[in-house]
């Protein structure tokens, strides 16, 4: 999948599930569960040893898109993308890991948080870039700031996103979309509460609808 359909596809979703796996057989059912929730995206963090496998599960389910994220080495990307991953997400900016994923065709988002990171994304061709972590770093007002002086970049704010503030950043026009962990917490993943994450996952795509920009 190109870049370009990996971003509209996601700015169609405007939510991201952002998931810490710490079992690959829990990948099948979670995937399940978000589908059956109306929201079929899942973004694998590379937190655990599980990562890799569940990745390649959810790969196979037809109608998810999958991603990889917490990447830090190129070598992680190449495995990602092999495993079936459709989209790499890096926590900051490593021209390596960006220039390696450029090189091979791989859509990536990396993690930018103030302007000199904004503009070494251009600097590599990139206008849509993760912005992380989003309200430690000052929420929507400072995204707002330091996105002034680039028209042309957009933004998937994640960290501290939760469903009190998912529309205030999903109505900003800069905003293609939204990772959040709190439809897949680690605590519903643990105890395999499927049917809750349904849950969670529709009411999400609810609020998300509500958003206007």
């Amino acid at each position: 999948m190109k870049t370009a359909e990996v971003i509209s596809r996601l700015a169609q979703l405007r939510v991201i599930p952002v998931i810490v796996l710490e079992n690959a057989a829990d990948a099948k059912p979670l995937a399940e569960a978000l589908l059956a929730g109306g929201l079929p995206c899942a973004e694998v963090t590379f937190r655990t040893a599980a990562a890799l496998e569940a990745i390649r599960a959810i790969a196979q389910i037809p109608g998810m898109l999958v991603g990889a994220g917490t990447v830090l080495k190129p070598e992680q990307a190449q495995a990602a993308a092999d495993a079936g991953a459709q989209f790499i997400v890096t926590p900051g900016f490593n021209p390596r890991v960006v220039s390696a994923c450029i090189s091979h065709g791989i859509p990536i988002t990396p993690g930018v948080s103030d302007p000199t990171s904004i503009e070494m994304a251009l600097e590599h061709g990139l206008d849509v870039v993760k912005f992380f972590p989003a309200e430690a770093c000052g929420g929507l007002p400072y995204l707002k700031a330091i996105s002034g002086p680039y028209s042309m970049m957009r933004f998937i704010p994640t960290g501290g996103i939760e469903p009190g503030n998912l529309c205030d950043y999903l109505a900003f026009p800069k905003v293609v979309a939204c990772g959040g962990t709190w439809m897949v917490k680690a605590d519903l993943l643990k105890n395999r509460e499927w049917a809750k994450i349904t849950t969670l996952a529709r009411e999400a795509v609810a609020l998300a609808a509500t958003a206007r920009k």
